[in-house]
């Protein structure tokens, strides 16, 4: 069958409308647990698979473009794929359905967390949490790393990245900025060292033609022009400043809502290799720099992230909960909504920039079949994100299993919770949600064993 004939095909078949998409990703709000790959693998499977609504190499165009990107990427996927059918709506709507759903479960378990913390079962719970979520942390670093590390040289910068944030204390904005110029230069001398290639999904044959195939010419809403590139730059720069200018008004520049407004808008930007990548710089300003969340609670933040659907990177509101609570930015009097408050800000402030980043860049992509590459630049980035996951693997194990520092004794029970959960994880392949749901379990038992 030549083109013209498959794409008559294609234009004959009944399409999908914004209702029914709609569905779909509000369904996919609530399932889509398992980390980026599990996200993308859903997708794959509904879209691509069983629905038949984009072609094999349309999704990996997508994906390839969405991994280019700072932010979540299954998030951009699903945003890029219902722009693409549904135009803007479609592309806000899916993007927004994929982070709703976690998000009101986040404010509602933070709040659960902070007033209610020191009931015995919250407290084993999340003592049992706490060595998976450490477990979960290596299992990621070995998993992009794997991925990732094709060659000493890319070995090489990861082993340094380690370094710097371990040992030097080189703030994580730094070491993107450094492996990226790395990657720049490196590139054009040393190509070969930075073929990493990669990719979320394999190859599949094709099962018949898809309402938007290989073939299916682009869509006229999809087709780049310079004044619809404008026009969603300036709404994008209009979004993001409205609310910022109205903090800085009524609150001032150093008021907490506006300062964590401020600064993750700088993680969104940062996001390169997934939430993992980005929680040591969340770590550096949430916990040591502006105090809204400690230690501990950043690692039952992440506990909590793990355990609901949608982006890791969504342990943000939990820290914009907890930050907004502690630090009563409505008063003594209204601390869920200041909570509630905080947690939606910095959620906005967090996925803008994935939105403008589609709906800018998605016409450009859609022009460029077969053209868009890994640059150079990004497999260095990627190759960083190990050493700093890894360090980060490190700062979870130490605060779990010496709770009292290294001048205390080593928390045992806690050190087989990790030891188990790493084994199941690694030699078993279990599911990330089977393995902290039993190992909070272990946590309850434990802690009504010892009261």
């Amino acid at each position: 069958m030549d083109s013209s004939s498959l794409t008559s095909q294609i234009e004959a078949s009944p399409g999908i409308s914004f209702w029914q998409a709609l569905k779909f990703w509000f369904k996919l709000g609530f399932i889509s647990f398992g980390g980026p790959a599990g996200q993308i693998a859903i997708m794959h499977e509904e879209l691509v698979v069983r629905r038949r609504w984009l072609s094999e190499k349309r999704f990996l165009h997508a994906l390839n473009y969405c991994m280019v990107l700072p932010g979540p990427e299954a998030q951009q996927l699903a945003t890029y794929i219902g722009w693409l059918m549904h135009k803007t709506r479609g592309g806000i709507a899916a993007g927004a359905l994929f982070v709703l759903p976690s998000l009101f479960m986040l404010i509602g378990l933070s709040w659960l967390y902070i007033a209610f913390g020191h009931v015995t079962w919250v407290a084993g719970l999340f003592y049992g949490i706490k060595p998976a979520v450490t477990a979960i942390v290596v299992q990621a670093a070995h998993r992009i790393g794997s991925r990732a590390l094709k060659n000493n040289f890319l070995m090489a910068i990861a082993a340094a990245s380690f370094v710097a944030i371990f040992a030097l204390k080189v703030p994580f904005p730094l070491i993107v900025l450094a492996a990226a110029v790395l990657g720049f230069v490196g590139g054009r001398w040393w190509p070969t060292c930075f073929n990493a290639g990669g990719g979320h999904a394999g190859t599949q044959a094709s099962q018949g033609p898809a309402l938007i195939d290989d073939h299916t010419p682009t869509p006229q809403h999809a087709t780049f022009t310079w004044q619809r590139l404008l026009k969603v730059l300036l709404a994008g720069a209009a979004l993001w400043a409205l609310p910022m200018v109205f903090l800085v008004v009524q609150q001032g520049w150093d008021h907490t809502l506006t300062q964590m407004s401020w600064f993750f808008t700088k993680a969104a930007l940062l996001t390169f290799g997934g939430a993992y990548a980005v929680l040591p710089y969340v770590y550096q300003g949430a916990v040591e720099q502006f105090g809204w969340v400690t230690a501990t609670q950043m690692m039952d933040g992440l506990a909590l992230g793990e355990t609901t659907p949608g982006p890791l990177i969504m342990v943000v509101a939990f820290v914009g909960f907890v930050g907004g609570y502690v630090k009563a930015v409505l008063g003594p009097d209204s601390l869920f909504l200041a909570g509630a408050l905080a947690a939606t800000l910095v959620t906005w402030f967090t996925f803008l920039p994935s939105f403008v980043f589609i709906l800018a860049g998605g016409p450009f992509v859609e022009s460029t079949h077969n053209d868009l590459k890994f640059t150079a630049p990004l497999t260095a980035i990627t190759a960083a994100v190990v050493g700093v996951i890894l360090n980060l693997a490190l700062f979870f194990g130490y605060h779990t299993l010496w709770p009292q520092g290294f001048a205390g004794s080593l928390d045992m029970a806690s050190a087989l919770i990790a030891m188990g959960a790493a084994i199941a994880l690694f030699k078993y392949k279990r599911n990330v949600m089977h393995v902290i749901g039993v190992c909070g379990a272990l946590g309850i038992s434990l802690q009504y064993a010892l009261n």
